[in-house]
């Protein structure tokens, strides 16, 4: 068949039905009611996509929220008066997150702001890790490394 000799088999295809579509939605018996649930069915199609769209908008205006909720509390609030005892405590919870730190193994001292690190660690990297973390909490005015490695002598000064 050319494309000539297929054209007016589309047209006669589509207009068939387009006939059957017309019998069956304007049939005297049951039109009424397939009419009735065509249009049902279309008011319920769009009817769930605007509730979708509405959560769609909510999630979005949710998750923009906190955006600018973390943006505007990125550093933490100057908090002063903090005492040494609970800036000790501060460090130990930033150093200690990590699971793989030996808590039981450091031990954490502060004095007017100095903090003091002692203890043996398994690694040069979480040595300075660990210090480096120390020195991000606020109030901390310098960090004195004692820590050592094993099998090194613990120092006495830095």
């Amino acid at each position: 068949m050319t494309r000539m000799q297929k054209k007016p088999m589309a047209i006669a295809g589509a207009g068939a039905a387009t006939g059957a579509l017309v019998a069956y939605i304007c049939d005297p018996q049951s039109g009424k009611r397939r009419r009735h649930e065509a249009g049902d069915r279309i008011a319920a199609f769009f009817r769930r996509r605007w509730r979708r769209v509405g959560r769609t908008a909510h999630i979005s205006a949710a998750y923009g929220s906190g955006l600018a909720k973390r943006a505007t509390h990125l550093r933490e609030e100057e908090k002063p008066g903090m005492d040494d005892v609970t800036l000790a405590r501060k460090i130990e919870t930033e150093i200690f997150r990590d699971a793989g730190v030996p808590k039981g193994q450091i031990n954490v001292n502060v004095e007017d702001g100095s903090v003091f690190l002692r203890g043996e660690v398994r690694t040069p990297e979480l040595l300075d890790e660990l210090e480096r973390k120390a020195g991000r909490v606020q109030g901390v005015r310098e960090v004195r490394n004692l820590m050592h490695l094993p099998g090194q002598p613990a120092p006495m000064r830095v």
